[in-house]
């Protein structure tokens, strides 16, 4: 998945969980905080696979015996500071990358490309890239036609819901 469409389907379990679980939209910080932990799993990956220390561009941070212990500590950090929302929008939002790294080795009959689950247990071949799913009317259809709608469908949701967490990063950043 396309590393901006991260953002948006953190966004969009996170307002859906807002919806349901607080019977409301989302709010700032908590908003902010679901979106940044959908990019950590890259932000930590990538890095250490182009210097050379991981086989794959996907490894220890999309793993989930590495996700599910970090999520934990930051819970209970988030708990014991009385921000268990927090604590739960970086579960929704870190959960939210993994997860939706997922349907397009299914639709795309890649298997063996989600050894990253449980990788260094299961082995993890290098990520192939866009998928290709079938030709409509001549015309190749991938992944990404899947991922536009997705992102297309976050964005709106975030401005319909007057783009909580913008505040929190302009009111920090220096004039």
């Amino acid at each position: 998945m396309q590393p901006v469409v991260h953002l948006a389907v953190a966004y969009l379990c996170y307002a859906g969980y807002a919806r349901w679980r607080l019977d409301r939209a989302p709010t700032g910080a908590a908003a902010l905080v679901a979106v940044v932990a959908s990019t950590l799993p890259d932000l930590i990956d990538r890095p250490v696979y182009w210097v050379g220390l991981f086989p794959v561009g996907r490894a220890l941070a999309h793993s989930l015996l590495f996700a599910l212990p970090l999520i934990a500590l930051v819970w209970l950090l988030a708990r014991r500071s009385d921000r268990t929302l927090l604590g739960i929008a970086f579960a929704i939002g870190y959960l939210s990358h993994v997860a939706a790294d997922v349907p397009w080795h299914v639709l795309s009959g890649d298997y063996h490309e989600l050894g990253f689950l449980l990788w260094p247990v299961t082995y993890m071949p290098e990520y192939s890239g866009v998928k290709p799913l079938g030709t409509v009317g001549g015309v190749e259809v991938t992944t990404l036609w899947l991922e536009a709608p997705i992102l297309v469908a976050g964005l709106a949701l975030w401005i319909y819901d007057g783009a909580p967490g913008a505040a929190v990063v302009r009111d920090r950043l220096p004039v």
